[in-house]
């Protein structure tokens, strides 16, 4: 097993864990971008949407949260804010292609 598998596969393994625990699934990229191409049941609320208002949303459903966006970039951003702003358990899954093939592997 390279590194890159050992990472890989220890995110995969840590979001997989987070979902089994009711981890909420937030799509970081733009409403456009969601409209094409999403996975079920997740919420999109677009990285330049990420204010308090948002994050207070987010606190409340007092669960861990899995982001995603196109390939991961943005998603590790908000990961940031997210975890600057009190929320305690968030997961960068990256791209959200990555991420359904993960669920439905």
């Amino acid at each position: 097993m390279g590194l890159f598998d050992f990472l890989f596969g220890k995110r995969k393994q840590e979001v997989l864990e987070a979902l089994e625990r009711g981890a909420r699934i937030i799509d970081v990229r733009t409403a456009q971008e969601f409209k094409y191409g999403n996975i079920d049941g997740s919420m999109n609320i677009p990285l330049e949407r990420l204010n308090e208002t948002a994050i207070k949303k987010l606190k409340k459903m007092n669960a861990p949260l899995v982001l995603c966006c196109a390939s991961g970039m943005r998603s590790a951003s908000a990961k940031g804010m997210l975890l600057q702003n009190g929320i305690a358990e968030v997961h960068n899954a990256g791209g959200w292609h990555k991420l359904d093939r993960w669920l439905n592997s």
